[in-house]
């Protein structure tokens, strides 16, 4: 019997040759409990060549500054804040500096409207609570928990999606180090090498200020999107590229044209002007994040390599397109008709994807 593949390895599991490398070649100094050095985890992150000739991909295009400064942060005692708007990668990076640092990506909390302090803190095991009364065996460990204990690395995904006094239970253990348990009469001390990478937007609905307490404990590094076109199309071939694989789909990779027409209509629609800064647009409710854009890419592929000859055209770009911008029916479909008519429709190489677009919604 063939074991199962996972769709999507964790990033200490995909890149585990890259990371062993790493660590066989990394002589410089480590904070208490790192896998790597601080070198080492922006070598991993940023791509470079090793001394013995494997080339490390790069994770994160972008702004090195920015991940050194994340870097430096993680190996101080101050917790790390990722912020930005949706779709700019702070989940990735935060798994990836995870990884790099602990070995370990997989100390995770999801935070969401119904997240409770019990998450972020410790569970019981009711029947043994019912059966012998509170006990170190009755206590279920939150990720968090078990982080300190280990020395790892935590990680709170969307820690703004938490209620506010649910967010707060961070702050002795970010302050202090420490978590109580009053009901066994204990706590648990944070192991050196513990730390907190925490992410957060403020563009999605459903969004709880963090208290200046909870702000004071947080080092927060701002992830902008893509500063230019070429930044943005290199980020898109890169992830496609790589979601291709692991979803093994029977096209081609896209066009380079393609991928950067796509690029293109995100980044005016987001910035409300064409590219020659010539003519202004409306911008959709949605985001228009990279990360859709390579959705966008993936869902083309796959029309066309189950559907087509394998080979992604306009109308397979078309058809993810309109279901990305139009989030709202009513007022995304005006703000997207406008946009084809005054501007894919008057561009002269374009006009396939003009048709293969004006199609789609008849």
């Amino acid at each position: 019997m063939t074991a199962s593949i996972a769709i999507r390895e964790h990033a200490e599991t995909q890149f585990a040759e890259e990371l062993s490398e790493l660590k066989k070649h990394d002589t410089r100094a480590r904070p208490p409990n790192w896998e790597l050095s601080p070198w080492a985890v922006i070598t991993y992150l940023m791509g470079g060549k090793l001394d013995s000739g494997l080339t490390i991909s790069a994770k994160y295009i972008g702004n090195q500054r920015l991940m050194e400064i994340a870097v430096a942060t993680l190996a101080t005692d101050r917790a790390l804040l990722l912020y930005g708007v949706p779709g700019t990668a702070k989940s990735w990076v935060s798994e990836h500096l995870a990884a790099a640092i602990s070995g370990d990506s997989t100390l995770l909390i999801q935070g969401t409207a119904g997240t409770s302090e019990e998450q972020l803190r410790y569970g019981w095991n009711y029947a043994q609570l019912l059966a012998h009364g509170p006990s170190e065996q009755a206590l279920v460990p939150s990720p968090l928990m078990n982080a300190m204990r280990t020395g790892k690395t935590a990680r709170v995904e969307e820690l703004t999606r938490i209620p506010a006094d649910v967010q707060d239970t961070l702050i002795t253990i970010l302050s202090e180090k420490s978590l109580p348990i009053p009901e066994l009469n204990s706590e648990v001390q944070a192991r050196r090498g513990f730390n907190v990478i925490a992410t957060a937007n403020n563009r999605d609905k459903g969004v709880n200020e963090l208290s200046s307490a909870l702000k004071r404990r947080f080092n927060t590094v701002v992830l902008p999107v893509p500063a230019s076109e070429d930044e943005e199309v290199s980020i898109v071939v890169k992830r496609v590229a790589e979601m291709g694989r692991a979803l093994q789909l029977p096209a081609e990779p896209p066009a380079l044209k393609e991928v950067r027409r796509l690029v293109q209509i995100f980044r005016e629609l987001r910035s409300g002007r064409t590219a020659d800064e010539k003519t202004q647009v409306k911008s959709p409710t949605s985001t228009l994040s990279t990360a859709e854009a390579i959705s966008v890419i993936n869902s083309g592929m796959a029309l066309a390599g189950h559907f087509g000859d394998g080979v992604m055209r306009p109308h397979d770009l078309a058809s993810g397109l309109l279901g990305a911008v139009v989030k709202d029916p009513i007022q995304d479909n005006i703000v997207w008709n406008e946009y084809l008519e005054t501007v894919v429709k008057e561009r002269s190489d374009w006009k396939d994807l003009y048709r293969a677009c004006h199609e789609q919604q008849t």
